[in-house]
């Protein structure tokens, strides 16, 4: 079987991704989308990527092969008991929340048991909404699927085979398995990342002294809290058993530490970060993970009048497009002041070569 006609319920940057990667690459298929957002539609209609361009009866949803349901979780939860009246016998349903417990028994509690196949592509950004989907999000990213025995396994090959062709890595678990998974290197780290953040505006001065100096490590490591609050809201009230279970795991990872800092063992605190330097040195940077890779580098610049214009003529010269670009006010992890980032790894090093023959200082993390 192959898809001819496939909806999606919410186009913002994960939906959006998803059916311009379609798109590219399976152009004879028919897509159609609703989304709260109507401008959205516009431009999705605009650019060729779906039908429509104004929202459509949820009835008209029942004539696709496949249905992405990419809003938050309690909203797709929502969608099914109007779906189950919509659909033919064929026709399957997925998701791509990170949280699969509650859609799944939900799934179960409206019989689509043999319908629904469980998706979580573990790609984004720190940008949201469709107007920063990619074709090319997905490509060599895991894509986790999670299925019960209800659903025929050829369904679920086929499925599997068309996500792989748009480039994605694809992952099969059961739905426990991967709320565990996922709890651990996506939401609790969403968390902390949200509680540093807080607590460093709570812990400020009159002054903004910490926000004034934050950089190198701080944005690095809060660069995800950029994310939809919404989205999270929804992720922490639907996988609360699993996030509750390591954020208290995590909390005696904490007291490890301050243990041994009130003991002042300097053995031991040297351990802790070598074992956590061990680990994270051994992580698959490029092309895989929960979070975007990211291509960037740093160049040494001299304070001067048009010092950025002369390095993104140079670029612009060869047609190479910039993502986004920063002076860096404090180089507690870096040794330059302009950090300059790229959407795709090949025009990462064009630029690289590029400035380093015009006799720029570049370094890369």
């Amino acid at each position: 079987m192959s898809y001819r006609k496939i909806g999606f319920l919410g186009l913002g940057l994960i939906g959006g991704s998803i059916a311009k990667a379609i798109r590219k690459r399976h152009p004879a298929i028919e897509m159609i989308a609703n989304d709260p957002n109507t401008a959205s539609l516009v431009m999705a209609c605009e650019e060729g990527v779906i039908r429509n361009r104004s929202p459509l009866s949820l009835s008209v949803f029942g004539q696709c092969d496949l249905i992405f349901l990419c809003a938050p979780v309690g909203i797709n939860i929502s969608y099914l008991g109007e779906l189950k009246c919509l659909i033919g016998p064929e026709t399957v349903i997925t998701d791509v929340s990170s949280v699969k417990g509650d859609i799944r028994k939900a799934v179960t509690e409206q019989g689509l048991s043999a319908n629904f196949i469980g998706g979580h592509p573990m790609a984004g950004a720190e940008s949201i909404g469709y107007e920063n989907a990619k074709d090319h999000l997905l490509e060599n990213a895991y894509y986790l699927i999670t299925h019960t025995n209800d659903i025929l396994p050829d369904r679920v090959r086929v499925f599997s085979s068309f996500i792989k062709s748009l480039g994605a890595k694809i992952m099969l678990m059961n739905p426990r398995e991967h709320d565990y998974a996922t709890a651990a290197i996506s939401h609790l780290p969403h968390i902390i990342s949200a509680s540093l953040v807080n607590f460093v505006q709570a812990a400020d001065d009159d002054s903004n002294t910490l926000k004034a100096i934050a950089s190198g490590g701080f944005r690095d490591i809060t660069r995800i809290s950029s994310s939809s609050p919404l989205m999270w809201e929804h992720i922490c009230l639907t996988n609360r058993e699993q996030i509750l279970a390591l954020l208290d795991a995590y909390r005696r990872q904490l007291d490890q530490f301050q243990e041994q800092i009130t003991q002042g063992n300097g053995d031991k605190i040297r351990s802790l970060f070598a074992e956590a330097k061990e680990y994270r040195d051994s992580l698959p940077i490029r092309g895989k993970g929960a979070l975007p890779d990211i291509y960037e580098f740093y160049c040494d610049l001299i304070d001067e009048v048009g010092g950025i214009a002369s390095i993104a003529s140079i670029l612009s010269a060869d047609r190479i497009n910039i993502r986004n670009v920063g002076i860096v006010h404090n180089r507690e992890f870096t040794d330059g002041v302009l950090k300059i980032e790229f959407y795709e790894e090949d025009t990462m090093e064009r630029a690289m070569q590029l400035l380093t023959a015009r006799h720029y200082t570049i370094h890369r993390r």
